[in-house]
């Protein structure tokens, strides 16, 4: 059985760690290598594929099976609906589009065109969240009450140096970072229908938050805080306590998520369960039965270009649509006016993630 071609746009972190996924699928093999920089060359090259400077040159020499858009933010749609208008098949990474306006226009055109599209939330795909999600849905800790969650992490210096912009209004952790969370939440928790927040630049006095304080309310009628802060010196997000990206050292010791429900808390990702032995005798007196969830964990990215793959293949439809790109930018944008205005903002909501 052929392998399902997949070309990379963008050669950038993202797009290389794409290319590196797809050549290591089972399933899939790399087509194409698409970006202007020389790097790009270099890199095509080493992978002994064709090196294309733009989609136009890509779609005038061949017709890949699918491609990967790992191009800058404010490219997305141009490049997606260029995609979808020639018939292939799209993994666009997130966040969908550089806003909501922009993204609601690709998602009538994906609609228009019945499209397929992949958006890039990756952790969609991590088997964390996945047996996480199945503990919450098989009732272990009753109905959701309430989420506590964190994104708290020190971004170096020199991370700021390299790329001026992101001192700058349209950075920002809230944009760059709180989108990530958002669709975790959503997933766990169901749609965010209104937020609140307060916003710091205190720590680096950049003319972008560096801390927020977030509260959260759910379809459901649970509530949720998050803090999330890029100038803080703790272990407490994702990527330092889920393991899955080698890149960040991991402690096995800490949680970024605690879901309390009527009958018990899941701590994510360490999986610690506490749950009343007797539901009609739960009390703050009583003690809990403590467990730990078996979970396998592994790399998201290679499961989400397996996905992709079956997407393109028709075997699958994608787990995040391009209206889950939507609603998450919907609720990012919401907090950024959360925090500047100092106001609640409600959120339109026209999906829930399943």
């Amino acid at each position: 059985m052929s392998k399902t071609r997949i070309a990379v746009a963008g050669a950038g972190y993202i797009g290389r760690e794409h290319i590196r996924v797809v050549q290591a699928s089972s399933s899939c093999e790399l087509a194409a290598v698409v970006d202007p920089s020389e790097v790009a060359a270099g890199i095509a090259a080493e992978a002994r594929v064709p090196h294309f400077r733009s989609l136009d040159e890509l779609f005038a020499s061949e017709r890949p099976d699918g491609v990967v858009l790992a191009t800058p933010n404010q490219l997305h749609v141009e490049h997606a609906i260029q995609c979808m208008q020639s018939g292939v098949p799209v993994l666009l990474e997130k966040p969908v589009a550089p806003t909501v306006e922009e993204a609601e226009r690709l998602v009538a055109m994906a609609d228009e065109l019945d499209a397929k599209i992949l958006i890039g939330h990756h952790r969609a795909h991590s088997p964390i969240m996945a047996r996480a999600k199945a503990l919450i849905d098989e009732g272990r800790i009753g109905a959701i009450v309430g989420v506590m969650g964190s994104a708290m992490f020190f971004k170096p210096d020199h991370y700021y140096v390299e790329a001026p912009w992101r001192k700058e209004p349209g950075a920002g952790p809230i944009l760059l970072n709180m989108i990530h969370e958002v669709h975790n939440l959503r997933m766990l928790c169901g749609d965010v229908i209104a937020v609140q927040a307060f916003s710091s630049n205190a720590t680096r006095g950049f003319r972008v938050e560096d801390t927020v304080a977030i509260s959260l309310r759910f379809k459901s009628g649970a509530l949720g805080t998050f803090l999330l802060s890029d100038t803080a010196a703790s272990a407490r997000s994702w990527e330092q306590t889920s393991g899955e990206n080698k890149a960040y050292p991991s402690y096995a010791d800490e949680d970024c998520y605690t879901i309390a429900g009527t009958f018990g808390s899941l701590a994510i990702p360490t999986m610690r369960i506490k749950t009343y032995a007797k539901a009609e005798d739960r009390s703050w007196w009583k003690p809990f039965d403590v467990s730990v969830a078996d979970v396998t964990r592994d790399d998201p990215l290679m499961h989400q270009m397996e996905h992709f793959g079956q997407v393109v293949r028709g075997e699958a439809k994608p787990i995040v649509t391009a209206r889950d790109g939507l609603q998450n930018l919907r609720v990012t944008e919401a907090i950024v006016l959360a925090a500047r205005t100092g106001s609640a903002v409600e959120i339109e909501s026209d999906m829930r993630v399943l």
